[in-house]
C-alpha cells in the first residue's frame, strides 16, 4: 500500500481550536475549515482503508459516506448530558460488521483527538490474552460489575472477565504517528492483531467473521 499521509497539523489544530471555542457560532463560521481539514481527510482514510479491512475480514465495512457511514457525526447528543457543548472535540470512525445496526455492534474503532489517538476493539479471552503480540500492544479497558453476575460461581477462574460490562481493547498512538505517512498501515496492523477478539464477539452473536 502506498504510504499516504491522511492526517496533519491542520487536522488536529482544528479540533484543538474547536475545544477552545465549542459554540455553534464559532463552528458555523469555520464549517468549511471543518469539512476540508477534518471531514475530508477522515473520509479519504475510510475510503482507502476498505482494502486492508477486507484483508482482515470481508464482513466488516469501510463506508466513506459523510452521513450514515463509518465516520461518527461531530455533533454531540446533549439531551441527557450535563455538558451542553454542542460538538465533539475528536474525530472518529467505526468499521462495523455488515449486520451491525449501531455503534454497539462488533467492530473496529479509530479515535483521533489532539494528544489522544487510539484504536479499540471488542475482545476474545484466554487464547487472545495469552498471545504475546496482542498483550504487548493492546490494553483491556471498560467498566465491570462490582459483584459477580447472578448465577455465576464467585470462584470461577474467569470471574473477573465475567464481571466485565464492556469488551474493549485499545492501542494508543502518538499524534505524530497519526500524522505520519503510512499511518493507515499502522491502523490495519493493529486491527489485524486484535482481529481474534472481534471474531470471538462476532461469532458469539451468531454472525460470520
Amino acid at each position: 500500500m502506498a504510504k499516504n499521509r491522511h492526517f496533519d497539523r491542520e487536522f488536529f489544530g482544528f479540533l484543538k481550536e474547536l475545544k477552545q471555542n465549542n459554540t455553534r457560532e464559532w463552528f458555523q463560521a469555520n464549517k468549511e475549515r471543518y469539512r476540508s481539514e477534518v471531514q475530508e481527510p477522515l473520509l479519504q482514510f475510510i475510503s482507502d482503508f476498505a482494502e486492508p479491512l477486507h484483508d482482515i475480514s470481508s464482513e466488516f465495512v469501510a463506508d466513506p459516506r459523510p452521513s450514515g457511514g463509518s465516520m461518527f457525526r461531530i455533533y454531540r447528543d446533549v439531551r441527557f448530558s450535563k455538558n451542553k457543548s454542542p460538538y465533539k472535540t475528536h474525530a472518529a470512525a467505526q468499521f462495523r460488521h455488515r449486520a451491525g445496526r449501531d455503534a454497539h455492534a462488533p467492530g473496529f474503532y479509530l479515535h483521533l483527538e489532539p494528544g489522544n489517538v487510539f484504536v479499540g476493539d471488542p475482545d476474545r479471552w484466554r487464547a487472545v490474552l495469552a498471545d504475546v503480540r496482542f498483550s504487548k500492544r493492546h490494553t483491556l479497558v471498560g467498566e465491570s460489575l462490582k459483584r459477580p453476575p447472578r448465577g455465576f460461581d464467585p470462584e470461577h477462574p474467569l470471574i473477573e472477565e465475567l464481571k466485565r460490562k464492556d469488551f474493549i481493547s485499545i492501542e494508543n498512538f502518538s499524534q505524530t504517528r497519526a500524522c505520519s505517512a503510512g499511518f493507515i498501515d499502522t491502523v490495519a496492523d493493529s486491527f489485524r492483531t486484535a482481529a481474534p477478539l472481534v471474531r470471538f464477539l462476532t461469532e458469539a452473536v451468531g454472525q460470520p467473521f
